[in-house]
């Protein structure tokens, strides 16, 4: 016969009891189940068991054959349905503290159960208008696919509410006669005599539930469908498979013509829970916000730590002696000082040896170098997210923070605290100074982060930032084109150099001329060189607003960051535009003016 036109018993069944010996039991009928080729999901608890099955109909008569020989199930009863196809997916067996959940214990079914009220009798009772009242205790979601004419939901998403739901009935109720009812009658068998223990005085429970009434007497007084938990979802009064359909993300149930909203996508979504992109994108800024804050009260480097710091070996330096290479790359420490580390073995290769310095490196290998025990000098750590996508992440970074490890700086960082926030770690795709506030790209993953970084290169990604100057340029707006040295000097500064220097570029445009002989310019960044806009304007004679550095003539080091109680550095990465690496749509990003900035 094609397994297409085979007819499938569902059966679904409970019974309270005191049962031990589970996983022997768990162990028998998981066998058993898979033997007769049956799928569904079975409960076992000391108080009893719980199942819904489906297969072929022998195979079934089998099964509750099984069940019945474990002691204290003997009485096993459960009902039938049929459907044209397996509503299963799998076979479960498992063994939990209660087969349904409800956390009260002083309620034992195995014990005591409320008085049972036969499906017949509570259709005579509906039939002859007898003043009773109807209490569905399933969740919400259920309810919303069917219930009894005039019952009253108990206003619950999962049977563990109903305690505290209970409460919130009103008195009166207390000396009416009740109907608690459910799908098949296992929830009423905790709910009813709970409700006895809570003071209702005339409390009944629907004989096998819902399912039942609808075996036994049909539809009458029934509006709706009954919500099943299997593939069919909802049954009629005759029991069989309606047209309704599930939502595995919410799980509501959902008819025909909710199916026909754009926002059913199956599996996914559905009115319910459907959650615009838009909206997904500020649910997850506002989350990563409120990360941010957990992580950095208190700040991450305030707590002593060893860090390590790696050191990967170029091309242009592959053949050099170890020191050396660590007094031509950071030339602001002085020789004694990387001696005294070297000595202290502080200096491994990657393969853990201690290393002393006069070793020959070769490119590609990495170094690591072991920080002494320390906290880390405090930052601004008022990072802002946003703007994010399955691509891309736009991030305001405030000043003074570094963005990756340097100096005395490690966790303190922007990288450092990024990563703790955003899994996978997103990739920075430049960078700004630590004393530079301002938006920063980040992209999502290594290939999207080549393709933003091809744009900087083609010019196609604009930065525009603010800058406050010393000065009045006789100018409205200047091209500076000056070369700026490749490696900083003494002072750890980088300079103009007409001879050996590589070609920069920056357009500026005067924004508003100050009382105070300050002018607010626009800079727009056509090349990306280290310290560009301070190292021009320093040499045109208008040096930034709180730049240490070049309004000493370079004398501090470039590398130095402020503290967070200092002025600012008048300098802000203030607009960015770019075509998403993604879709190619062009996109500009505007922060938010700084205090200096306002005209």
């Amino acid at each position: 016969m094609n397994s297409s036109s085979l007819v499938y018993s569902n059966i679904s069944g409970y019974l309270f009891a005191r049962l031990d010996r589970l996983k022997e039991w768990r162990a028998t009928l998981l066998e058993e189940c898979k033997a007769h080729q049956l799928k569904g999901t079975i409960l076992l608890s000391t108080e009893g068991i719980n199942l819904f099955l489906a297969g072929q109909r022998e195979d079934i008569d089998h099964l509750i054959g099984v069940v019945r020989s474990i002691p204290g199930l003997e009485a096993f009863q459960a009902k039938f349905s049929e459907s044209d196809h397996q509503p299963f997916n799998r076979m479960l067996v498992r063994i939990k503290k209660e087969i349904i959940s409800f956390g009260v214990p002083e309620v034992d079914p195995a014990r005591y159960t409320s008085r049972h009220l036969p499906a017949k009798t509570l259709k005579q009772w509906l039939d002859e208008g007898r003043p009773v009242t109807l209490i569905d205790t399933r969740n919400d979601y259920e309810v919303k696919l069917g219930t009894f004419r005039h019952a009253v939901p108990i206003g619950v998403d999962t049977f563990r509410q109903f305690p505290d739901a209970v409460d919130r009935l009103p008195e009166e109720l207390k000396k009416q006669p009740i109907v608690t009812f459910c799908t098949g009658g296992i929830r009423c068998e905790k709910a009813a005599p709970f409700m006895e223990l809570k003071g209702f005085e005339n409390v009944f429970q629907l004989d096998g539930g819902i399912l039942k009434y609808f075996e036994e007497v049909g539809g009458d007084h029934y509006e709706g469908e009954c919500f099943v938990f299997d593939h069919r979802v909802g049954l009629d009064p005759s029991l069989r498979e309606t047209d309704s359909a599930i939502c595995f993300h919410c799980q509501a149930p959902l008819e025909p013509e909710e199916q026909k909203d754009p926002r059913y996508v199956e599996g996914k979504s559905c009115p319910y829970c459907y959650v615009s992109e838009e909206d997904q994108r500020q649910q997850m800024l506002a989350q990563w916000q409120s990360d941010l804050h957990a992580i950095t009260h208190p700040l991450p480097g305030s707590v002593p730590c060893e860090n390590v710091r790696p050191l990967f070996i170029k091309q242009d330096f592959d053949g050099w002696r170890l020191k050396d290479l660590l007094l031509r790359l950071f030339p602001q420490i002085e020789e004694a000082e990387w001696q005294r580390r070297l000595t202290e073995g502080r200096f491994r290769h990657e393969k853990g040896q201690v290393v002393d310095g006069e070793q020959i490196v070769r490119a590609g290998e990495r170094y690591e170098q072991t920080m002494a025990l320390a906290t880390e000098p405090e930052v601004n750590a008022d990072i802002r997210f946003l703007y994010a996508d399955h691509a891309m992440i736009v991030v305001r970074k405030p000043a003074p923070l570094p963005m990756h490890p340097c100096g005395r700086f490690h966790r303190n960082t922007m990288q450092h605290i990024i990563n703790k926030i955003i899994h996978p770690s997103p990739r920075p795709v430049h960078r700004l100074d630590a004393n530079t506030a301002g938006l920063v790209l980040y992209a999502r993953t290594r290939p999207i982060c080549a393709k933003m970084q091809l744009q900087f290169q083609r010019q196609t990604l604009k930065k525009t930032y603010l800058v406050r100057v010393q000065g009045q340029p006789a100018w409205d707006s200047y091209r500076c084109e000056a070369p700026i040295s490749a490696q900083a000097d003494l002072a750890g500064s980088r300079v103009i150099d007409e001879v050996e220097g590589l070609p920069a570029c920056t357009e500026f445009r005067v924004v508003h001329r100050y009382d105070d002989q300050t002018t607010l310019l626009e800079a727009n960044l056509l090349t990306g060189r280290t310290n560009q806009i301070r190292v021009h304007l320093w040499h045109l004679g208008f040096p930034v607003c709180g730049d240490a550095t070049y309004l000493l003539h370079h004398q501090v080091a470039a590398t130095q960051t402020i503290e967070p109680s200092e002025a600012p550095l008048m300098l802000h990465a203030w607009r960015l535009s770019l075509d998403h690496p993604v879709t190619g749509e062009r996109l500009t990003f505007e922060d938010e003016r700084p205090q200096w900035a306002m005209v």
